[in-house]
């Protein structure tokens, strides 16, 4: 299932102009509700995130789901100098690029909570901009799970980053 209607494959704008966000209050500014796969999904990047948590090394969780079905899983890899650091989604994403055909069609990061944080439990987040980048270059029709503000959507990465960089 989509979480946005299939779109003609157009050529990249010229313009920037020429590539509009999404409208507030907009299907694809709201999202779509999770299916029992996106449920398997954040369950998926939870298990890898409990497993391998380790503050300050291994802090976030990425889950993919490929066009074929098939699911990746992938850790964020903390480092002393932090411009070195790669994000969970990126380790998902190259997982699916050497084990598969590359594609996302839906994915998840999940975040361990600081020591110092009232809330324990492991939290649904929202890719950062890099890895929205990312995720744009490689699929650009790919679906977001992200908090929403009555919980948790799907949405078009294309609604989180509706100028994308082209070069």
């Amino acid at each position: 299932m989509r979480c946005w209607p299939a779109r003609r494959r157009a050529r990249r704008p010229k313009r920037l102009t020429d590539v509009l966000p999404s409208e507030p209050g907009s299907a694809a500014s709201r999202g779509t509700p999770l299916s029992e796969a996106d449920q398997e999904l954040i369950a998926a990047a939870r298990a890898v995130l409990l497993r391998l948590h380790r503050p300050f090394w291994h802090t976030v969780a990425a889950a993919l789901r490929g066009s074929d079905g098939r699911i990746w899983t992938g850790i964020h890899l903390g480092t002393t100098v932090g411009r070195l650091q790669v994000c969970a989604e990126a380790v998902a994403l190259g997982r699916a690029v050497l084990e598969g055909d590359g594609t996302v069609a839906t994915l998840v990061a999940v975040r361990h909570p600081k020591a110092d944080e009232a809330e324990r439990d492991v939290a649904v987040v929202s890719p950062c901009g890099a890895c929205r980048e990312m995720i744009v270059d490689y699929s650009p029709d790919a679906c977001i799970i992200l908090p929403g503000p009555a919980g948790l959507v799907k949405l078009p990465v294309r609604a989180l980053l509706p100028l994308p960089y082209r070069r």
